[in-house]
């Protein structure tokens, strides 16, 4: 590590994750050289229409991008890798994470044509990385992937730990154990900021261990008469192998469904973190050939997801496999915020089926427990890493706000705490922590191939139209005398049944000769002020009449 430059300053802000669930990217910058810490993305909100991804703006990362030396990634969910193949597109930097978070990151570099030109480096937990000015060390996690880990980032400023998502489970269902000594060890170094995950800030206690979902599923699938079905999150490895476990302890061959599911359980299967049995995989088509307590299926569809697999069964589109009276369906993961409808309505079509369903808050606590540490795996976080200042991360602005509580409850100086938006700098000089200026930040909005290329402006028209529809005017004036040579043609889309409107729509025809003669007369002939007329008038008219205002075009065409 170089020595201490006087003018240089240790930047420490989210570009994402921050005041949100998802989209985790982390920035920490020593004068010339910049460590990223993740890179993910976040499902759109309801007001999001049409869009498919959101992922963190990377402006400040693109117009710096000669000093970045890496992106580190924590582990392999969605929400940490999910923008990497956009983010390389513009920032073709090394990539390092450890074995299977870096055969899930292949798999989708691979999807966006990206694997050739991107050098991915493995690391371990004992792996140490010199990226300029800043040694990346690391250590062992547990949480609802395996090999998760925690990034120890030296700068000459001092020492910053960023946990990445974590829990303690002391009886790890891979036998992987959070390492503890080596957690407490840079705690007894010195740390002069942490960076810890908040999901669970709010929840009292601690978080229950994974194996306890394993002796509830092996329970259910014994006492299940007929064929289970269970639903998860595809990258939830060690959910999945319980579900292998269980299905071997009673006899019963698994089908995968789901895309999702399928990559990350041959992705997994192939690097050693699954231990499937011989034989245990049938295909889909082969469910309804078996006997109905022999088989179970592993799905896509935990969050109601309209096109997932559990919610095609529910709606019984499914091509391969139906759901029949008696079948027993799991739905082993918590419902994000904002989900809770979409599930609940696949919850009703099930129960319509003649399943019976184990979902919710009364019954989930055997068959789902979360990845992510509760309030007293908080606090021990905080008092093994001892840090003089803390900026919690990863969680909506209520769960920072609960963790910034429990970081005063353990002895961290409360002006010390930084609570930050996405783009707020924290700024070290000679060991003293304050808030610095903004950065560049915000949301990409990924829209089928197109990138960023939809805005708020898109938005708001997408929001009108599905509100109160579309009213196309084409008119043709000549371009001699300026009369009218044809039209107003009127065409509706999604504001009024045509042919049971016609009345309105000659009368709105009226109003727009009436409009484009008077202007003709007062020799108003500029296309803008036409079309701005046309609006005004036909626009005001049609509000007094239906209380609705449609997005109104018109198109005029002179001959």
């Amino acid at each position: 590590m170089s020595k201490k430059n006087i003018q240089d300053k240790l930047l420490i802000f989210a570009l994402g994750g921050v005041g949100e669930i998802g989209k985790n990217m982390y920035v920490i910058q020593y004068g010339n050289d910049i460590v990223v810490v993740d890179s993910g993305l976040k499902f759109p909100e309801e007001d999001m229409l049409g869009i498919d991804i959101v992922i963190p703006d990377i402006t400040y990362l693109t117009e710096n991008k000669d000093k970045v030396r890496g992106i580190i990634i924590t582990h392999g969910h969605e929400d940490h890798i999910g923008g990497l193949p956009y983010v390389l597109r513009h920032l073709n930097v090394p990539v390092y994470a450890t074995k299977l978070t870096l055969g899930l990151i292949e798999g989708k570099l691979k999807e966006a044509g990206l694997l050739g030109e991107t050098k991915r480096i493995l690391i371990n937990a004992d792996s140490v990385l010199e990226l300029g000015t800043i040694t990346a060390s690391f250590f062992k996690t547990n949480h609802s992937i395996p090999d998760s880990v925690g990034v120890c980032l030296e700068t000459p400023e001092g020492t910053v730990v960023h946990t990445g998502d974590f829990k303690f489970d002391f009886t790890p269902v891979n036998d992987q154990f959070a390492d503890l000594q080596r957690i407490a060890e840079i705690g007894k170094r010195g740390v002069l900021a942490l960076l810890s995950d908040s999901t669970n800030a709010e929840r009292p206690g601690m978080t229950p261990s994974e194996s306890n979902v394993g002796i509830e599923l092996t329970e259910i699938f014994r006492k299940s008469q007929q064929r289970v079905v269970v639903a998860t999150f595809a990258s939830n490895v060690h959910r999945i192998q319980q579900v292998f476990n269980a299905a071997m302890a009673t006899k019963r061959k698994v089908a995968i469904v789901g895309r999702s599911m399928v990559n990350v359980v041959t992705i997994a299967g192939e690097l050693g973190y699954l231990n499937i049995p011989e034989g245990m995989i049938i295909e889909p088509e082969e469910v309804n050939k078996m006997a109905a307590d022999r088989v179970a299926v592993l799905c896509t569809g935990s969050q109601g997801e309209p096109m997932s697999a559990l919610t095609r069964m529910a709606r019984s589109t499914h091509r391969k496999i139906d759901i029949l009276p008696g079948d027993t369906v799991i739905i082993a993961a918590t419902p994000i915020p904002g989900n809770e409808r979409d599930v609940g309505r696949t919850v009703d079509e099930l129960f319509r089926l003649g399943a019976n369903v184990i979902y919710g808050p009364g019954s989930v606590s055997g068959v789902h427990v979360s990845g992510h540490g509760s309030q007293e795996e908080l606090k021990l976080m905080l008092n093994l890493i001892k840090p003089q200042y803390f900026i919690p991360i990863h969680g909506e602005y209520r769960m920072l706000r609960q963790h910034a509580k429990l970081g005063e409850a353990v002895g961290v100086d409360p002006e010390n705490i930084f609570l930050c938006d996405i783009g707020d700098t924290v700024e070290f000089q000679n060991g003293v922590g304050r808030k610095g200026s903004k950065v560049p930040s915000g949301n990409v909005l990924i829209d089928g191939l197109g990138v960023g290329d939809v805005g708020n402006i898109v938005l708001r028209d997408r929001k009108l139209l599905s509100q109160d529809g579309i009213l196309v005017v084409v008119v043709t004036l000549s371009k001699q005398d300026g009369t009218i040579k044809s039209g107003p043609d009127i065409i509706s889309r999604g504001f009024v049944y045509v042919r049971e409107s016609e009345g309105l729509l000659d009368e709105a025809n009226r109003i727009v000769t009436t409009t484009l003669n008077k202007l003709m007369n007062d020799k108003v002939n500029e296309w803008a002020s036409l079309k701005t007329n046309v609006k005004d008038a036909l626009g005001r008219f049609l509000y007094e009449q239906t209380r609705r205002r449609p997005m109104i075009l018109p198109i005029i065409m002179e001959v």
